[in-house]
């Protein structure tokens, strides 16, 4: 529990959520009724999962590659 608090208010931490939350939206989007009810806006704060959707979707290699190395980063070298 220690571990996961103090990942969470980390710069690491920060890097982690925002991965996982691109590919969240990208694979929201990928479902047919949360993709019409949670990314049909595309501006102002409901935006930002519209917008994550569509980074997760054109740079699907880059991050891929980008949670894997995190993942060895946090399981290993942390």
């Amino acid at each position: 529990m220690n571990k996961f608090i103090k990942l969470m208010y980390s710069f690491d931490g920060i890097l982690v959520f925002g991965l996982l939350f691109i590919c969240t939206c990208a694979y929201l989007k990928k479902v047919p009724r949360l993709n019409s009810w949670l990314l049909s806006e595309k501006k102002g704060v409901w935006g930002v999962f519209y917008k994550a959707a569509v980074i997760g979707t054109r740079l699907h290699i880059a991050v891929a590659i980008s949670c894997l190395a995190m993942a060895f980063y946090v399981v290993f070298l942390k």
